[in-house]
């Protein structure tokens, strides 16, 4: 099966009825989690940001509590598997301002998590990485708000 481009399937969605749309969307979400994920941050969380910001910072904290400390190894994979969560709620929301604020949360979290960042080179690497990342994204925000988190990553740098 060749799969559609947007516009062909843009162009598709002006011609059903109003009842055929919301039968499509339900069944988009029935097949993949994400989907549903999204769905859900669109319907219920987009018109309140800070909320949302304040919910997906609760899962970062709790991530970290309930990370694996026993080997460096599953902490590791503990720190990218809150990572990778924390980028796919950035990905709904597309604010570069939710993005910088989750990203210097989990930064935040990932410093104060204990010595990890001095035992191991790659968290000592991907720390680095989103802290750049992070910067280029708050280069990009209102002046005001830059300041704000300029603050917060002078506290952040290792």
């Amino acid at each position: 099966m060749i799969t559609a481009t947007i516009k062909q399937i843009k162009d598709e969605l002006k011609y059903k009825e109003k009842e055929e749309l919301v039968e499509l969307c339900l069944s988009l979400a029935r097949f993949k989690k994400e989907s549903k994920e999204l769905l859900t941050y669109l319907l219920f969380e987009a018109q309140d940001e800070a909320s949302y910001i304040s919910g997906v910072k609760a899962e970062i904290t709790e991530g970290f509590m309930d990370m694996n400390t026993s080997n460096i190894y599953f902490v590791k994979k503990s720190v990218r598997k809150i990572l990778r969560e924390t980028k796919k709620y950035i990905r709904y929301s597309k604010n570069k301002h939710t993005q910088a604020e989750l990203i210097l949360h989990f930064l935040y979290e990932l410093k104060n998590a204990g010595s990890y960042l001095k035992k191991s080179t790659q968290l000592k690497n991907l720390y680095n990485r989103e802290l750049l990342s992070t910067k280029k994204v708050i280069k990009s925000l209102h002046e005001d708000l830059q300041f704000d988190f300029e603050v917060q990553l002078k506290e952040l740098t290792v």
